[in-house]
């Protein structure tokens, strides 16, 4: 980490110590940092999750704008300088140059120019930019995908969220079995009727929907909540909950107080249905962090393509294909779901499927459509592919031929490539419709697409950019919304 010879409010100490007594008292010199680093209660903040680490930064109001310390921001992030000339402010992050002028809404990065939507504020040397421009201004300088929330004051760098599943063990007394993506570990407190777990170092992203319901009489649900740079979830109980931790800090189990009387024994449930033939999956599994929604709930499967150790086209030397496909897919899912149609992303982490695995996956969910998300540097705009399904593999009887499994959907899936694509041009978006024999589209036995997205203009980089990931997933929500009765329901 390199520091700016220009006077700004350090963050954080430094320690020199004898690297064995740094390993012996680790501990206590994390929790130490830890305690010192938090901020008060009445503070605004944004809380900053990095690849390798998590800091919070105050938040400065000037001109009635919530403004932050960009050299701040960057520094635990990278090598990072900066100089003031005059009224000019330059600074360079690992090989990236910006330069920012006082009280002009201009800057320049990259040798590109940007607006930041307000002025850039130099102040004794330390610049200072609007906070809503972070989601514009860092993809360009940290060449990786950024995630800023302005309302919950949360930012994202890269591929590092914590997904969590939740399932209820209708036991007695019944069990809330919650799984993270990585280990955790909250501040859990409790009060009548509600046991509260606050998340202030994880990065920690919601679920499909900010309210679970379990229909128990004991724990009925559980709702997700984030603001101020923290994030937390409360479960809602009848009677006095406890939380226990396992598998690494990887498991968090909400059960009642030993205390508490059993509760009376549930009605049985309904018999399972069997699940729908399919063809045997391969030798790795489907990963265990993957929930599916009962069919009820899902209207729209979105597919993220690529992951793990599969990073799909290298879009540049920073920007892998799988980081840009997992951004879009949130994003269209938060346009459904706004549009109160239940979706899901199946993979909703940063691992690998494989074709098989996706297809099941969507298959039993039993959704009215599958949206498959990927990325190209190549080209302008979107293009929209569909399934080019081979000769043979005719259906008989009540078992579907695996290859060809997308046929009896496949002029919905057609209908709902035009429709997309008309959406798209209403919203300045370049698109192309086209057929390819692209996996898993022709093992969906529902409305299937894939959704290409390629920059807008020749700077690979615009495909992060927050406002056209944004537009692209609000024409494709707009155009499953409209077409709705034509698709049908979930099956």
């Amino acid at each position: 980490m390199a520091f700016s010879a220009e006077p700004h409010v350090p963050r954080e100490w430094t320690i020199q110590a004898h690297p064995r007594l740094l390993f012996l008292f680790a501990p206590v010199l994390a929790t130490l940092i830890l305690v010192l680093t938090l901020p008060a209660a009445d503070e605004k903040q944004i809380a900053v999750y990095g690849p390798n680490i998590t800091y919070s930064l105050p938040i400065i109001d000037r001109e009635n704008r919530e403004y932050i310390g960009l050299l701040e921001v960057l520094e635990p992030l990278g090598t990072v300088t900066s100089r003031s000339d005059g009224l000019h402010w330059k600074l360079r992050y690992n090989d990236v140059d910006a330069e920012f002028v006082n009280l002009s809404p201009r800057a320049k990065i990259h040798g590109h120019d940007f607006d930041l939507g307000a002025n850039f504020l130099l102040e004794q040397g330390r610049g200072l930019i609007p906070v809503a421009a972070l989601n514009y201004i860092l993809p360009r300088i940290l060449g990786s995908a950024v995630a800023f929330n302005p309302a919950s004051r949360r930012l994202f760098v890269g591929n590092i969220a914590t997904h969590f599943t939740a399932q209820l063990s209708r036991t007695t007394p019944p069990r809330l079995v919650m799984t993270f993506t990585a280990p955790v570990n909250p501040t859990i407190g409790t009060e009548p009727g509600r046991l509260r777990m606050t998340f202030n170092r994880e990065p920690l992203v919601p679920p499909g929907s900010a309210t679970l319901t379990f229909n128990d009489p004991l724990i009925p649900s559980a709702t997700y909540s984030e603001s101020n740079g923290v994030s937390e979830i409360s479960v809602n109980g009848t009677v006095p909950l406890m939380a226990s931790f396992s598998n690494d800090r990887r498991t968090i189990t909400i059960a009642p107080t030993p205390q508490q009387v059993a509760a009376p024994p549930t009605p049985p449930a309904a018999a399972a249905v069997p699940p729908a033939s399919t063809p045997s999956t391969p030798a790795a599994a489907v990963n265990p962090s993957i929930t599916v929604i009962p069919p009820s709930r899902i209207y729209a499967v979105i597919d993220a393509s690529h992951g793990g150790d599969d990073h799909g086209v290298t879009l540049n030397d920073k920007l892998a294909e799988k980081d840009v496909t997992l951004a879009i897919a949130h994003r269209i899912r938060q346009e459904l779901e706004a549009r109160n149609i239940p979706a899901q992303v199946i993979r909703d982490f940063d691992g690998n499927l494989s074709f098989d695995q996706r297809a099941i996956l969507t298959n039993t969910a039993h959704p009215a459509i599958y949206i498959a998300v990927h990325a190209a540097s190549s080209g302008k705009g979107v293009r929209l592919y569909t399934a080019l399904l081979p000769a043979g593999g005719e259906n008989n009887g009540p078992f579907i031929a695996w290859d060809t499994a997308q046929a009896g959907s496949l002029a919905n899936s057609q209908a709902a490539a035009q429709a997309i694509g008309f959406e798209l041009s209403k919203h300045q978006i370049q698109s192309r419709t086209l057929s390819a024999p692209l996996r898993p589209l022709n093992n969906v036995t529902a409305a299937a697409i894939a959704v290409e997205v390629a920059p807008p203009g020749t700077d690979v980089m615009d495909l992060t950019l927050p406002a056209y990931q944004q537009n692209v997933a609000s024409a494709v929500a707009t155009a499953i919304a409209n077409n709705r009765d034509k698709l049908g329901a979930p099956r």
